[in-house]
């Protein structure tokens, strides 16, 4: 796992001001981190917004590594970090909570389970939304107040007041372009500091396959990293989708390369992934030149 970067001298003393003490009871949801930037000042951006209150986007193409991004965050303020996965189904209960019957000496009383929302609020954690753009339009502005100054919100069922601890701060997800996603509404993306994800190619991708797979074959290495050019390279030429040029799935291909030929690994972690028939024949053609 990646553990040193290399970070610039007043950067490494922010986080060393920001930092979680480690006696906390949410120590388990301090995430393992990870992250390999293609640049060391998306690191250096995120970092410093984060120390000063200040909401980030992660924006790039799916399999870039924005939740593995957000999870090295984590780590290095020693943040724990609650998370919400949007999806059309995302409602008022699914962020704040909800009500349900429980027993208190053997009398029958109604309370109320917290949600990612007002949990990270509360205890002042990091609040990680995935694929926020996916959520419908009506839902996210209920979160308008927690994301500006005020760092407050009414919850709806419960009617109090709740205000953010010191540490709060919410880093949220997109892929735009993708079906199902709606553009974000501007009172929403402008309480954001916008921080585009690239992929990570060449010898910092040989790195991460080398310290995140089980993968130790150098030549299978480097063949791997030439394939992952040839999809970017692709997918930017708008000949395939961003799917097929996920480093995730270019990862899972090198661990079950271990034990499995490449091809056959490349086929079950990213060709099979695809839905255009004309997709899997181009990833297929270029699997066959290099394997």
């Amino acid at each position: 796992m990646i553990t040193n970067y290399k970070l610039p001298e007043n950067i490494t003393e922010i986080l060393n001001t920001n930092q979680r003490e480690n006696n906390d009871t949410l120590k388990d949801l301090i995430q393992k981190g990870g992250y390999l930037p293609p640049h060391i000042d998306l690191l250096v951006d995120a970092i410093s917004a984060l120390s000063m209150d200040k909401n980030i986007l992660l924006k790039g193409p799916t399999g870039a590594g924005k939740t593995k991004f957000a999870e090295t965050l984590s780590n290095l303020f020693h943040q724990p970090m609650y998370s919400v996965n949007c999806s059309v189904d995302l409602d008022a209960e699914s962020l704040m909570g909800f009500k349900t019957l429980t027993y208190q000496e053997e009398k029958q009383v109604i309370e109320f389970i917290p949600g990612p929302v007002t949990s990270s609020m509360n205890d002042g954690t990091f609040l990680y939304i995935d694929e926020v753009n996916m959520a419908k339009p009506e839902t996210l502005p209920l979160i308008n107040g927690v994301l500006d100054y005020r760092r407050t919100i009414t919850n709806p069922f419960t009617n109090e007041i709740i205000t953010a601890k010191e540490g709060f701060n919410v880093i949220a997800a997109i892929n735009e372009g993708y079906v199902g996603t709606v553009p974000l509404n501007e009172a929403l993306k402008n309480r954001f500091i916008v921080i585009d994800v690239p992929y990570i190619e060449g010898e910092q991708l040989k790195e991460l396959i080398q310290t995140n797979t089980e993968l130790t074959n150098e030549p299978t290495i480097d063949l791997f990293v030439k394939l992952s050019t040839d999809l970017i390279r692709a997918v930017n030429q708008g000949k395939l989708s961003e799917d097929a040029a996920s480093i995730r799935a270019l990862l899972d291909a090198c661990d079950l390369s271990v034990i499995i030929p490449p091809k056959r690994a490349i086929l079950r972690s990213i060709i099979a992934k695809l839905e255009e028939e004309r997709e899997k024949e181009f990833v297929q053609n270029l699997t066959n030149t290099l394997f």
